[in-house]
């Protein structure tokens, strides 16, 4: 009789909708607590999504689990996992929630730019002041918006925009025609940044997309424009950032920074224009219920041999 594979979960077996496979042997475990079981023995791991832990959870168990055949994550970003796929034994697999927590995401861009737009940062400095200073601000309506990026949460950014009435233009690795039209290739960034009110980030972290708006590309933003970051804050350079906001010609609204998370003496924290959340882009009450759809999936065609999804081949061909 084949041994019960050992499957480590974040979540308690009771807490998913319905029935794991009965082949699988699972055990919970936080990231933070004792292994739960020998992790030599353990094959495939959910890594438990605790903010600014990855490091130090991934590092934990990679240097005992000898056995692991998949390393399941549970972000669309996998940047992080580089330090460690020297770790990771010969033929095991790893997987991200790619698409998953893309709508929240979304969600939590266009947030961003309307409240950047609308000027929501400035008045909630002055309310906690006592003060009521009426201002005008701008509308997204009749505006340009580069969304840079057009995987699940690209797209989803958008789609959302349409409504507002703005002018959205896309923009990803490769030029392509779409059913929601013209897609710009990264060649022609520096062509549209002149023109556009708004720049959204929904782009993964790649040797690429590193640094991707520079002082450079800043620089060609027009003047009081906006700059949405919801996907790396290492495609921004941020001392450049600086720079641009503390004259007052650029204003950002940033869900992730670098560094990361951000010093509280960070001159981001106190300029004019900025408005900062935690990265906490796929972090809302849907996180866990579209987390435990998506890993019961998963283990569903682990355990009968299947594919999985979102798998990552340029990680195994790296190691």
């Amino acid at each position: 009789m084949r041994e019960s594979r050992a499957v480590w979960l974040p979540y308690r077996s009771g807490e998913f909708p319905g029935p794991l496979p009965d082949s699988l042997s699972y055990h919970f475990w936080d990231g933070l607590s004792a292994f739960p079981s020998d992790p030599r023995d353990v094959r495939f791991v959910v890594v438990p999504p605790v903010p600014a832990k990855q490091h130090e959870i991934l590092d934990r168990l990679l240097h005992r689990a000898e056995r692991l055949e998949v390393l399941q994550v549970l972000s669309s970003g996998h940047d992080y996992l580089s330090p460690f796929l020297g770790l990771l034994p010969s033929g095991s697999r790893v997987a991200t929630a790619n698409g998953v927590h893309g709508e929240a995401t979304a969600e939590l861009a266009v947030t961003l730019l309307l409240a950047s737009e609308r000027g929501l940062d400035d008045f909630s400095r002055r309310h906690a002041l006592g003060e009521w200073r009426p201002r005008v601000f701008p509308t997204l309506s009749g505006k340009e918006v580069l969304v840079v990026g057009q995987g699940a949460v690209g797209k989803a950014v958008a789609a959302r925009l349409a409504p507002f009435g703005c002018r959205v233009v896309r923009l990803a690795r490769t030029a392509r025609e779409t059913a929601d039209g013209h897609v710009h290739g990264f060649a022609e960034l520096p062509a549209l940044l002149p023109s556009a009110d708004a720049v959204v980030l929904c782009a993964p972290l790649t040797d690429e997309t590193r640094d991707l708006m520079d002082a450079s590309r800043l620089a060609l933003m027009k003047d009081g424009a906006v700059l949405v970051n919801v996907a790396r804050g290492e495609i921004v350079d941020t001392q450049a950032l600086v720079r641009e906001a503390g004259r007052g010609r650029l204003r950002a609204a940033l869900d992730v920074t670098a560094p990361e998370p951000l010093p509280s003496g960070h001159p981001l924290w106190y300029l004019p224009g900025i408005l900062i959340t935690p990265h906490v882009g796929a972090f809302t009450d849907a996180f866990t219920p579209a987390s435990l759809a998506f890993i019961t999936q998963q283990l569903q065609r682990y355990a009968q041999g299947e594919p999985l999804v979102n798998v990552l081949p340029q990680l195994a061909a790296a190691r």
